[in-house]
């Protein structure tokens, strides 16, 4: 399978990693930023890095030719339905909440805010809306009293991440599809930005 990862900082680093452990062709990295430490770990394991002219949107040109599957690691940029067309089975994304609900920047501090008792991970396909695509893989850990948005990523969220998107990956290599399950509507929320002006 001949995959280009969009994504940047820690959590595109451990992709790009995980991606290597489960032998697919890594063909391209695509960053918003040339000096982010995902284009530095890409250009060290000999991956042609790409910078998007736009950093809030991924081209289809951007896209390595003859691309299966476009990944999406810590990436806030939206990839072009153009850009999803021209890989074979679109594009995925992992999203740090159960979705529907959370849908959004903020997904993880919106967890610790609500006070859920349960958060977790969706590998999800990558569609116009944010957040929206069919499920394509899902599950759930608990959230410890007293935790921070960041301690619970970092303790649950992020292996989750790794783990359930080489699930899929995996799946899609065996299966020549990839599961795709549509999201539930009337039980969506948002998680937009608590902090204006951070990201």
């Amino acid at each position: 399978m001949r995959i280009t990862l969009v994504g940047s900082r820690h959590f595109g680093v451990t992709t790009l990693n995980m991606l290597r452990e489960h032998h697919v062709t890594l063909v391209r990295v695509v960053v918003h930023d040339g000096e982010d430490r995902l284009a530095a770990a890409a250009r060290a394991a000999g991956i042609d890095v790409v910078v998007q002219a736009d950093p809030k949107l991924v081209t289809a040109d951007e896209i390595a030719p003859g691309t299966d599957l476009i990944v999406t690691a810590h990436s806030h940029a939206r990839v072009s339905k153009e850009a999803l067309a021209v890989a074979k089975f679109g594009g995925i994304g992992y999203h740090p909440s159960l979705l529907p609900r959370h849908r959004g920047i903020a997904a993880v501090e919106w967890t610790i805010k609500e006070g859920d008792p349960i958060a977790g991970g969706s590998i999800y396909h990558l569609a116009d809306r944010m957040d929206a695509g069919a499920i394509a893989a899902q599950d759930w850990v608990f959230v410890k009293k007293g935790e921070t948005a960041r301690e619970l990523w970092e303790r649950a969220l992020a292996p989750l991440g790794l783990r359930l998107l080489g699930e899929v990956i995996d799946y899609g290599k065996v299966n020549g599809a990839l599961p795709a399950k549509p999201q539930d509507e009337q039980f969506a929320t948002k998680a937009p930005n608590l902090s204006p002006g951070k990201h």
